[in-house]
């Protein structure tokens, strides 16, 4: 193989899960599906929390970033992967890989920051209630997010620039349905050996450094809970922890299982095939996960709905008398 210069690659090969002409329709149906119901699980978190007063409060106020992360972090590869399936091409550009690299690391980024600050907000809650409104005041939760993104965007735009100095050989099939990071370096002529440095070191301040501080919080908050001394008491305060555990769990133990899986499979579809729950099954469960647990979502998602469905069916039956006019029977 001849080594060529990166400015000069014309595009990629995304070879996706399977390269069985007779899978990719069912693929293309099972992810579109997925998809669908990713964004308008999260668009629906955002929509009631936004929409109810009772759930304008910090956890929430999370809790809707993190539903638009969610959006935008499934938004970055199931699109293109979609689109490849449809077209019957596999291909990308090289510019194109880039951008799409440097969005999903800065969205898998802010999917672990924001984590670690929900529990953080847990743990304020349980530990110290009385100081909580003080310690968790609007400004506080809005730089904390906003340092999410500042953390995430320097993250991803290293990385990204790490891979704009290496040179790629003839060999440019990646077996995955979009642009992982590890990938790409393991595709180039030129010494890697910066680049690993790198990714390690990121991984580090991106992964150990949050599920540390979660693992922290929640020690805390395990030693408090166990401090109260009624049931009824110890049971309400883990519940309002039980959806965040949950989300946190399968969050790391996906991406703990896309690392194994590619260290242990490299140039096959097992690693892709893993990643699908890390990438696409997590950012879809989350709606359901804090609604089905949460008795606010549920009752604040409800009278969203009813809302809606009112003015629906209202503009059906009056479509000609104002929402204003006396007898609109929407006030």
């Amino acid at each position: 193989m001849e080594p060529g210069n990166s400015t000069k690659i014309p595009e990629f090969l995304l070879l996706g899960l399977s390269e069985g002409p007779e899978l990719q329709p069912l693929i293309f149906g099972l992810f579109l599906s997925m998809y669908l119901i990713t964004v308008f699980g999260n668009l629906a978190i955002i929509l009631t929390v936004s929409s109810d007063p009772h759930l304008h409060t910090p956890m929430y106020f999370f809790l809707s970033n993190l539903s638009f992360v969610d959006i935008c972090f499934t938004s970055t590869t199931i699109p293109k992967m979609l689109w490849n399936i449809q077209t019957q091409r596999e291909v990308i550009t090289y510019e194109g890989c880039i951008i799409q690299m440097y969005f999903y690391l800065l969205f898998a980024g802010l999917d672990d920051f924001l984590l670690t600050v929900m529990a953080y907000d847990r743990y304020v809650a349980i530990c110290h209630p009385l100081h909580y409104t003080i310690i968790m005041s609007p400004w506080v939760c809005v730089l904390l997010v906003l340092v999410s993104w500042v953390l995430s965007s320097m993250y991803s735009l290293l990385q990204s620039l790490m891979i704009l100095r290496l040179s790629f050989c003839s060999d440019l099939e990646i077996h995955h349905f979009f642009c992982e990071i590890t990938w790409l370096i393991q595709l180039a002529c030129s010494d890697p050996f910066l680049n690993n440095m790198v990714v390690y070191f990121g991984s580090v301040i991106i992964g150990v450094v949050p599920l540390a501080g979660i693992v922290y919080s929640y020690s805390k908050i395990v030693a408090s809970i166990c401090g109260i001394s009624s049931a009824q008491g110890q049971y309400k305060a883990f519940s309002t922890c039980a959806s965040h555990l949950s989300v946190v769990s399968l969050f790391y133990c996906s991406a703990l299982g896309v690392y194994l899986s590619f260290t242990a499979t490299y140039r096959s579809h097992t690693s892709a095939i893993v990643s699908v729950m890390y990438t696409v099954v997590t950012p879809m469960l989350n709606p359901f996960i804090y609604s089905l647990r949460n008795k606010d979502i549920k009752r604040a998602l409800k009278r969203f709905l009813g809302m809606e469905t009112s003015r629906k069916i209202s503009m059906l039956l009056f479509p000609y008398i104002s929402p204003s006019h006396p007898l609109s029977p929407c006030p």
